[in-house]
C-alpha cells in the first residue's frame, strides 16, 4: 500500500527494522535535546504528515525497548492518527522510571502501525448472546 508523506524533518522517511517488522520507527525532530524528569511528559515533533487511505488508521505505540531499558513510554497508547488527519504527527511521550531521560534529534521515540478498521452501525438489543465467558471481566479466569 502505498501512502502520502511530507517530510519536513531532517532525518530519512520512517522505515521497517526487519522484512518482519510491523512497525516504522518514528524519530524526534528537535532542535535541542528535551530532559523529560520522573513523570513529566512532552510533546515530541516527528516533522512528518502524512495522508492515509479511509478505513485505515496509524497507531501510534511505545517502543519496547525504550519502555523495558529506560521507563519511557506513552501517554495515550495506542495513539490513533485517522485518515483525515493532516496535521504533523506529534508524540505524548512519558518517562516513568526514576531517572531523568534525555530525548535527542533523531531518537527513535516510538513505532508507527497502519492499520485497516470498520465502522459500524449500533444495532439496539435487548439482550445479547451467551459466551461461555459471559460478564466476566478483568482477571475472571485467574493467573493459571
Amino acid at each position: 500500500m502505498k501512502v502520502k508523506i511530507i517530510n519536513q524533518s531532517k532525518h530519512p522517511l520512517p522505515g521497517y527494522e526487519t522484512i518482519h517488522s510491523a512497525g516504522l520507527d518514528l524519530r524526534a525532530n528537535i532542535n535541542e535535546p528535551v530532559i523529560l524528569n520522573t513523570l513529566e511528559r512532552a510533546l515530541i515533533p516527528t516533522g512528518l504528515f502524512i495522508e492515509l487511505p479511509v478505513g485505515y488508521e496509524a497507531q501510534i505505540r511505545p517502543r519496547s525497548g525504550l519502555a523495558v531499558k529506560h521507563g519511557i513510554s506513552l501517554v495515550n497508547s495506542p495513539g490513533t492518527i485517522d485518515s483525515d488527519y493532516r496535521g504533523e504527527i506529534k508524540v505524548i511521550v512519558i518517562n516513568l522510571s526514576n531517572e531523568p531521560y534525555v530525548i535527542n534529534d533523531g531518537e527513535r521515540i516510538c513505532q508507527m502501525i497502519v492499520a485497516k478498521h470498520e465502522r459500524i452501525e449500533w444495532e439496539t438489543a435487548g439482550e445479547l448472546n451467551e459466551t461461555l465467558r459471559g460478564t466476566g471481566g478483568f482477571g475472571h479466569t485467574g493467573t493459571e
